[in-house]
């Protein structure tokens, strides 16, 4: 029997009638600015959830962007903030579908079920009866994308890292759509609601979490897993419309703000950003091989940021060296500099790197996502789970510990015999299974 999770909230906060809707849509989307022919589509998008004579003219500043996206976009992540069940983690829905005045929408099962090996992440249903925080966007979606699947997940109280690795795992390509749901400032009088907005807009706009306060913005937790994973993965943001109800459809003594942000994979900025890297690892190893040592540069900004990679040399095929940071402690250009001194001169499993021997050395450097602790029952489940030539993997029982490289899955394709030989890299037994066998997957860059 297929699940069907019925509106909430259409007839209140949206128009209950497909034709009334639509038209409703149709012109906020043509008074909202349209993006230039070529121009970009954002990978994410922040915007409001309230009514839609309030919020519907901010919200399609954002959707207005998605349109070249038609098509392309297949699946849509969809966050918002929990108003009425209070509970910890991010809710999955355990509906097959959400219905719309403007037909029904079909449940990303496959993603779904991926996301609930989270921690911190379960079906609740209860969270999604009468949430309205995503039910709002569902018709702005589907005028602006037409067909795809939903992802929708409800945020209670749950730390920005656990919101920003649930978002990490359903990051997806090109064909994935993040939508973070939340609204400003409540109640305030108009000038006081614009004060505290400016601040939240300040600290959405430098991608700081810490700065956004419980009363500044409603998805704070939702907001915040999000600039999070954008600071990962070096995404820049663009803030496009804040405006308050009594900009829009309200009286000035109570009112309710609303922003509404793009976000952008920095896809020609990443080709740069990796061959910078490349430079700055290679200048770091000539100048130890000169007496000297390199100093990471401040720019760009990228680098200034906390970041972890490894990099790994290899001599005609072979690796010669391999050092590298699971965790993102120390801003990226420092950690490439350390990396790639420490591969070329301090890997134990080889000797120091002489000049003589830069020619026919190769370098990569991987820039590594952070582990996401994996839920398992058994050493079966865990290798269905791992995605091969996808996934780099961490194992750690009994004090031993190893990491595999994504790049690994080359020299092991088979999922049971990558986790054997990571085993092995660790010391422990090929068969070795315990109930305190604990394993983290992570996703990496690589440029070389």
């Amino acid at each position: 029997m297929t699940v069907l999770r019925p509106t909430a909230v259409a007839g209140m906060f949206y128009p209950a009638d497909k034709e009334e809707l639509a038209r409703q849509i149709a012109g906020f989307l043509a008074a909202a600015p349209h993006p230039e022919a070529g121009a970009p589509v954002p990978k994410a998008i922040i915007a409001p959830h309230a009514g839609y004579v309030y919020s519907g003219p901010v919200a399609a500043s954002a959707y207005a962007l998605l349109a070249p996206a038609k098509g392309r976009i297949t699946r849509v992540v969809l966050m918002g903030p929990s108003h009425r069940v209070a509970f910890r983690g991010i809710a999955a829905s355990g509906a097959d579908s959400w219905a719309s005045p403007l037909g029904e929408v079909a449940i990303n099962r496959e993603t779904t079920d991926r996301l609930m090996t989270l921690p911190m992440v379960g079906t609740l249903d209860k969270a999604h009866e009468a949430e309205h925080s995503l039910e709002v966007h569902v018709p702005f979606l589907q005028a602006v994308l037409g067909s795809f699947q939903l992802v929708p997940l409800v945020a209670g109280e749950a730390p920005r890292d656990v919101v920003a690795a649930v978002l990490e795992e359903a990051w997806g390509g090109p064909e994935t759509l993040v939508v973070v749901s939340t609204d400003l400032s409540h109640y305030l009088d108009y000038e006081s609601c614009r004060t505290a907005d400016a601040a939240t807009v300040a600290a959405i706009e430098h991608l700081d979490p810490r700065a956004i306060g419980s009363g500044q913005a409603c998805g704070r937790v939702p907001v915040g897993g999000l600039l999070l994973a954008a600071q990962h993965k070096g995404l820049t943001i663009t803030t496009l419309d804040v405006r308050n109800s009594g900009d829009t459809a309200g009286p000035r003594d109570k009112v309710v703000g609303y922003g509404a942000w793009a976000l952008y994979e920095p896809e020609d900025q990443w080709k740069d950003l990796g061959s910078r890297l490349l430079q700055l690892a290679w200048a770091s190893i000539r100048a130890r091989l000169a007496g000297g040592a390199a100093a990471a540069p401040s720019e760009p900004a990228a680098f200034t940021r906390p970041g972890a990679c490894f990099v790994t040399l290899k001599r005609d095929g072979r690796l010669r060296g391999c050092i590298g940071s699971p965790q993102a402690w120390r801003p990226l250009g420092q950690d490439v500099v350390d990396n790639a001194v420490k591969a070329a001169f301090e890997d134990s499993r080889f000797s120091p790197l002489t000049a003589a021997e830069l020619e026919g050395l190769s370098l990569s450097v991987s820039v590594l996502t952070p582990p996401v602790p994996m839920r398992f029952t058994d050493e079966a489940d865990l290798l269905r789970q791992l995605r091969p030539r996808m996934d780099g993997l961490i194992i750690e029982d009994d004090g031993r510990r190893a990491l595999f490289l994504p790049a690994v899955w080359e020299q092991l394709p088979d999922p049971a015999e990558f986790l054997a030989h990571l085993k092995h890299k660790a010391g422990m037994a090929l068969d070795h299974w315990s109930p305190r066998f604990k394993a983290s997957r992570f996703q990496a860059v690589e440029v070389k």
